[in-house]
């Protein structure tokens, strides 16, 4: 083992003309300074820092004018913005091609400047590492809502490598990053592809053999004659089946926090012994699970093949089909007519929230069996591969987490490493 150079994050800003600086206060943006305008400057908030990366999915914006007012916000590339209240040890790098963006009010800009002893990608995968992260957490002041200033953050020791092994460590490390942000583009691609064939077959109604079958009138407007406006209740089950888990065995807890839009992130290993309360719902290939609390935020995803090992919160709602294939009942309960007819019922101001009944009150237009069968034929695969290519960037980041620790430490000689055996482990394992 290597024991290399430790400095301080600040020494390396200030080495490099460059700085640490907390966003712009509640006094200087202001909730009306805000847009709606799709084209308008992202502002980084701490929900935005996901997998490292800043995730534009439900980023609010600003416009030109406020941008101007406080450009000392404005986000360079290879910069690090890293969440300065509540979840602490979030970060996100700043790639060429997320700019412009803005350092939001709850986030903290680390402007590394041109060091000469640092690469600014060094510094991303640094702050990737348990040794970044508890320094965060365990410098973070306030006990229900940890806080950072710049000077916490400016006092972190980071291990300095020499530039050769810096580069080496790097190249290794995007390597698997680049393998997991293709197979994430794959995915999109994919997933695109499943909600258009949804929109044209099911929206526009132009399905195979469409042109040989009359629309006529229904409660939901006009259909193909042969279809049914069902409530869900009649085409799946809702929440049918749960058990309490063993105290001697480990499982797999799927709870809200690990679901996104048409995603299922990565989820904890739990003994029975410590098992929450809520870990009850039993989850089946095929199942759509629906988180019931704030379903403004579209957290939903299709589980294509959950390992036995897996077990729900109960506040999340699995749907089970029962008539319909498994693609159709995702694909209908992912639209977002589905989710406004969630939101329209939920209750609760604080944490509006839905019930296993407003999934089954919830009207769907269904079709002939033939056409879900040619339907889920038809998209059936593009799900599939969705699950393998998510599962394989989630082995591939597992191997790399591992890895990271012990390369920017010095634990394991970079030089030493079979870059394409330890891809190849990743994706097999």
């Amino acid at each position: 083992m290597t024991e290399w150079p430790t400095i301080t994050l600040g020494e390396i800003c200030r080495a490099g003309g460059g700085f640490i600086r907390t966003g712009p206060f509640g006094s200087q943006l202001h909730r009306s300074d805000y847009t709606d305008d799709p084209d308008g400057i992202p502002v980084v908030m701490p929900k935005d820092m996901a997998r490292g990366r800043i995730d534009t999915t439900t980023i609010a914006r600003i416009d030109d004018s406020t941008a101007a007012r406080l450009q000392q916000h404005l986000l360079s590339a290879n910069d690090v913005v890293l969440s300065r209240r509540g979840d602490v040890g979030r970060t996100a790098w700043v790639f060429a091609e997320d700019l412009p963006a803005f350092c939001g009010t709850g986030s903290m800009r680390v402007h590394p400047g041109k060091s000469e002893t640092v690469r600014p990608a060094y510094l991303r995968f640094f702050f990737h590492t348990r040794l970044a992260s508890d320094y965060l957490e365990g410098h973070a002041v306030g006990a229900t809502m940890p806080n950072l200033n710049a000077g916490i953050v400016e006092r972190m020791p980071v291990p300095i490598p020499p530039l050769a092994i810096q580069d080496s460590l790097v190249t290794v490390l995007e390597a698997f990053d680049d393998l997991i942000e293709n197979n994430r583009r794959r995915v999109a691609v994919l997933e695109e592809m499943a909600r258009a064939i949804y929109r044209e077959w099911f929206v526009k109604f132009r399905y195979p053999g469409y042109e040989d079958v009359p629309l006529v009138d229904s409660t939901l407007g006009p259909l193909p004659e042969g279809w049914q406006v069902c409530n869900l209740s009649e085409i799946a089950g809702v929440n049918r089946s749960s058990r309490k888990p063993a105290s001697d065995e480990v499982f797999r807890y799927l709870d809200i926090t690990a679901l996104g839009e048409r995603e299922i992130g990565a989820l904890n290993a739990v003994e029975g012994a410590n098992a929450p309360g809520r870990a009850r719902r039993v989850l089946n290939p095929g199942d759509t699970v629906w988180a019931t609390v704030r379903p403004n935020r579209r957290a939903h995803a299709l589980a294509v093949a959950p390992a036995e090992d897996w077990i729900a919160s109960t506040g999340l709602a699995v749907l089970t089909p029962t008539t319909v294939s498994s693609a159709f009942l995702f694909e209908t309960t992912s639209t977002t007519a589905f989710s406004n007819w969630l939101v329209g019922r939920a209750t609760g101001s604080a944490y509006p929230a839905v019930r296993a009944i407003d999934f089954e009150e919830a009207a769907v237009a269904v079709p002939d069996a033939a056409v879900d069968a040619a339907f889920a034929e038809k998209v059936n695969p593009m799900h599939e591969l969705s699950w393998t290519l998510r599962a394989e960037s989630s082995s591939l980041a597992e191997l790399r987490d591992l890895l990271l620790p012990k390369l920017v430490t010095g634990q394991i000689d970079v030089s030493a490493l079979d870059l394409d055996a330890l891809v190849g482990e990743g994706v097999g394992s």
